[in-house]
């Protein structure tokens, strides 16, 4: 089954989040540094990590100086979550287990809950009242810590502007991903997001063994650009997918890291059918499967006011 949104917003809530990061830039003084000094950007987020493990229940007790039922009910809830943000205190808990890459991102999440001015008093509140924020407040904060941390690990459209630099193609994030210090995961999602073609990656778990179809692939993530919404509107994609299936043939199995191009076609919104290009790559926890509409790796550019075009 595919996970919730986790970072979709309004375009107003997307530029205000994007203000709020180039302020967090300019006050850590890192904008334009790569890779992007996370201690820096924690530091004026008034923040601080407490390296230690946020599924040991005495941090529990320690944390939260409840009585020892009231403990056990909160680990239940912290189990399922890989950060924790204490408002009052500044403190930011990150699952230790974590790769490297992986907690970079989430410490700027966490970090994101202590400098967005309109998020850190709110959780300071409910801490003081014992409360919770409520369900829909809580999953806007974080799509919108989310977003933050991708803003700020990418440098705003720093990563955008260096992959249009390089042919299009799903080993252009992959290799820009270190040079950012970040994961393959949000790099071909922020590749995809930031996008002027007509593209989509799928993010699928890695194929499990299935008798009688070889293996089965779930599909966990989609990301779509502007344009590709634009062209095909809400596609559904299927749940998930098998080496019958023109998308589960991509995936790699075995020692295979990558798959070749191959065509696909796509209907749009109205039934059209257009000629994509698919190809896949896997970092061994998930399979990427990147696919653009071919026509949109032909589109002309003309910048008024200049008396060359540019070809994109």
């Amino acid at each position: 089954m595919q996970r919730p949104d986790d970072s979709s917003l309004t375009p107003g809530q997307l530029a205000r989040i994007r203000k709020e990061v180039e302020r967090a830039l300019c006050e850590a003084a890192v904008l334009g540094v790569l890779p992007t000094p996370v201690d820096q950007v924690m530091r004026v987020a008034r923040v601080r990590e407490v390296e230690e493990d946020v599924l040991n229940p005495g941090f529990v007790a320690k944390l939260m100086g409840k009585a020892e039922k009231a403990g056990q009910t909160i680990k239940r809830a912290v189990s399922k979550i890989i950060g924790l943000f204490h408002a009052s205190e500044g403190l930011v808990f990150i699952d230790q287990t974590l790769i490297l890459v992986r907690k970079r991102f989430v410490r700027l999440h966490e970090a994101a809950h202590g400098f967005l001015p309109w998020q850190r008093p709110m959780y300071a509140v409910v801490e003081d009242c014992e409360m919770a924020l409520d369900p829909d407040t809580a999953d806007l904060f974080d799509r919108e810590a989310n977003v933050f941390a991708s803003e700020v690990l990418f440098q705003l459209d720093t990563f955008r502007d260096q992959a249009e630099q390089e042919p299009f193609g799903i080993w252009t994030p992959v290799r820009l991903a270190p040079k950012f210090n970040a994961s393959l995961y949000a790099s071909i999602r922020q590749y995809v997001s930031k996008n002027q073609r007509a593209c989509a990656v799928l993010i699928l778990n890695m194929p499990e063994i299935t008798a009688g179809v070889g293996f089965r692939a779930t599909l966990r993530r989609t990301e779509k650009s502007a344009s590709f919404t634009k062209v095909f509107g809400h596609h559904v994609w299927k749940e998930s997918f098998t080496p019958d299936d023109d998308i589960g043939a991509l995936v790699p199995i075995g020692q295979r890291k990558s798959s070749r191009k191959r065509q696909l076609g796509l209907n749009d919104a109205n039934g059209v059918l257009h000629d994509c290009i698919a190809e896949a790559f896997t970092n061994t926890r998930q399979v990427f499967v990147l696919i653009h509409a071919v026509k949109t790796l032909t589109a002309t550019r003309i910048f008024l006011g200049q008396s060359d075009t540019h070809v994109s």
